[in-house]
């Protein structure tokens, strides 16, 4: 960095990664891929492989590995064993006191928001919202301003839906639950 501007700025208000717009270069990035699919022959000589049993791979089956799609967050995989003993130990953050109602309440209407009939980019903004907000409470000393204002972008979600202005592709009942998410959300701050 040679901007001591930048440089202050950054200092002084601290580096926020911006989580959708990532979201959205690595979507225009996966559609450029899919435009231009790379292709690859493969093959493979077995001659002098064996098995277990001694028989060579003339014209035999290959069983290649288990194929995964989507994210393995603190997933655990045992593969060719013929016993495994797996343990996880993950510590889970403490909600500071006196935040737990808000976070339960952000959780439960991240939960809601998909079968309201909003549009996919809405509710990845919304998680976004949200994640900030869950992010804050487990400081030790949570920021109450910042709360406020991810909750109320969370309630601009859930406006349209609570009025009646968002229709199409919403659930029965969508606009009362909608109004119920506000009022918890307000009454959980």
């Amino acid at each position: 960095m040679n901007d001591p501007r930048l440089e202050t700025a950054m200092a002084g208000s601290g580096f926020k990664i911006n989580r959708q717009g990532i979201r959205k270069m690595m979507n225009e990035i996966q559609r450029e891929m899919d435009k231009h699919p790379v292709k690859a022959r493969v093959e493979s000589d077995t001659s002098g492989l064996s098995l277990g049993s001694g028989s060579i791979l003339g014209g035999g089956n290959i069983f290649n590995g288990p194929v995964i799609h989507g994210d393995l967050n603190n997933a655990q995989l045992a593969w060719g064993n013929t016993s495994v003993n797996q343990t996880q130990h993950t510590e889970g953050q403490q909600i500071a006191p006196g935040f737990e109602a808000i976070a339960q309440a952000v959780v439960d209407a991240l939960r809601q928001l998909p079968t309201m009939g909003v549009s996919e980019e809405d509710i990845e903004d919304a998680a976004a919202a949200g994640e900030e907000v869950l992010n804050e409470v487990v400081q030790t000393d949570p920021d109450r301003g910042r709360i406020r204002r991810a909750v109320a972008a969370l309630k601009g979600y859930f406006a349209p839906i609570a009025t009646g202005a968002i229709a199409a592709g919403a659930g029965a009942g969508s606009e009362d639950a909608a109004r119920a998410v506000i009022e918890n959300l307000s009454t959980a701050l």
